[in-house]
């Protein structure tokens, strides 16, 4: 015996299934609003020959005090947006700050902030944004050349060969095995060669960072810092680029199955219309 379904009940249950596939994905949703109230993780690198100790003010509170030339804070996280960064000679207090700038950082992204200048002005603070993605098992290292006066300087540590990086400077970043390495970092115009042993751990992210003045003060020196990647802290150790991919695909997989069963759906549905 053939069954009798009215093209209405045709519709209404193919309807039915494709919105309960279209609900059922926009519970995913919600997963990737969330990841939009991520904070920024950022973390500040004092390398202004001129400013000296400084306290650190972040939308008018104080955010650092006696930061230190060559110093180098952990990673902090900042809620994604504008933000006024000053800073000011220690206990000058932040009127009399001597660098005023807006930064803008993203949710997810992790940054390195430098405070550069050797002169009155040329103050300023300069973003880079780092990737603490690393492959498991290894180490990931970047250098930084944040020395003002460095002329035809070359860095060298393993793989890793730099000639005449610019001011300010940050290399690419390059997967390196663990192990004892020894980072060369010599300016043949001032006579100086700057050396220092570095260990490098499995699933860590190294940086290498050049300041100071090379026949100058404060004398230039390597600066390093080692952070966990992947595993290791949420935000510190993640792709920045990788949030908005992985909570946003299962959305898109169910809204591809939904539209699929409606499109298979709707032919037979045509099909027997045009037969009745």
């Amino acid at each position: 015996m053939k069954h009798y379904f009215p093209p209405v009940r045709i519709f209404y249950r193919i309807g039915i299934v494709g919105i309960a596939f279209i609900l059922a994905g926009l519970f995913s949703l919600p997963a990737y609003a969330a990841t939009t109230q991520n904070p920024a993780y950022v973390r500040i690198i004092h390398a202004s020959p001129f400013i000296g100790t400084a306290d650190v003010f972040v939308d008018g509170k104080q955010l650092l005090s006696s930061f230190q030339f060559a110093a180098v804070t952990n990673y902090v996280p900042v809620p994604a947006g504008v933000h006024k960064v000053q800073i000011a000679l220690v206990g000058k207090g932040i009127n009399a700050s001597v660098i005023t700038q807006d930064l803008t950082v993203n949710a997810g992204y992790v940054y390195t902030v430098a405070a550069l200048g050797a002169t009155p002005n040329n103050l300023s603070l300069q973003v880079f944004v780092d990737n603490n993605l690393v492959a498991p098992g290894q180490a990931k290292v970047r250098i930084y050349c944040l020395s003002p006066n460095a002329g035809a300087v070359t860095a060298a540590m393993g793989e890793i060969k730099l000639t005449n990086p610019p001011y300010p400077y940050a290399s690419n970043y390059v997967n390196m095995s663990t192990g004892a390495y020894t980072i060369n970092f010599s300016d043949p115009q001032h006579n100086v060669t700057l050396s220092m042993p570095m260990t490098l751990e499995p699933n860590t992210v190294a940086s290498v960072f050049a300041v100071g003045l090379f026949g100058g003060n404060p004398r230039a020196q390597l600066v390093t810092a080692e952070v966990p990647g992947i595993p290791g802290l949420p935000g510190t150790g993640s792709d920045p680029t990788l949030i908005d991919h992985v909570t946003i695909q299962p959305f898109l997989t169910w809204l591809l199955v939904a539209v699929l069963i409606l499109l298979v759906g709707i032919g037979p549905a045509m099909r027997y219309l045009k037969r009745t």
